[in-house]
């Protein structure tokens, strides 16, 4: 895949906290970090999406006999079906 630079600006506690993450072995650099954290980000905003789709669909349906714990378990189990968890 090809490489695009990009140039950010951060503040100094950020950058205090990036040299922390490179220090202790986690990235090897400042790209390695970033480029984990819009990762983590994509993830979350499909896991986000996904959720919200179902609940979309649950208002369509109605009431469920099921308890919140059950629900949630088989939005976590879906989710790890389609290896977005």
């Amino acid at each position: 895949m090809a490489m695009i630079k990009k140039t950010i600006t951060v503040t100094e506690q950020q950058e205090e906290w990036i040299k922390s993450q490179i220090a202790s072995g986690h990235y090897g650099n400042d790209s390695e970090l970033l480029r984990d954290l819009i990762r983590r980000e994509q993830s979350r905003n499909s896991e986000i999406e996904i959720i919200r789709d179902a609940l979309i669909k649950a208002e369509g349906r109605g009431y469920s006999e099921r308890t919140p714990d059950e629900i949630r378990e088989a939005v976590k189990k879906r989710l790890k079906n389609s290896g977005k968890l």
